[in-house]
């Protein structure tokens, strides 16, 4: 499944923001038109079939990779990455211990 149809489902709940960054895979006409209507700025590039090239600010996209690399990060904690706990709540708390102890240690 594109990862734009699952946007679908939340782009309702988007909490108030002046930018959002996404990768190729967020690239749909409805999908930046909702971002316009909640008056949030999208950073999508392109997807590469796109008949209409549609510019995006590539220098605050690069800045996507700090996100990535935290989720990759967190993704090392095996309780995390194959998410042992089955309650909502439980696994939000682990994520944060994880990304507190993250935060931590990079300092």
């Amino acid at each position: 499944m594109s990862d734009y149809k699952g946007a679908r489902l939340i782009v309702d709940a988007l909490p108030p923001a002046k930018w959002l960054l996404a990768d190729r895979g967020y690239d749909a006409d409805w999908f930046r038109d909702a971002l316009r209507e909640k008056d949030i700025k999208s950073c999508i590039p392109a997807k590469k079939n796109r008949k209409r090239k549609i510019k995006f600010n590539g220098k605050l996209y690069k800045q996507r990779h700090k996100v990535e690399n935290m989720f990759g990060k967190l993704k090392d904690w095996r309780r995390v990455a194959t998410r042992y706990d089955r309650c909502a709540h439980t696994f939000f708390s682990t994520i944060c211990i994880a990304a507190s102890v993250i935060f931590y240690l990079n300092q």
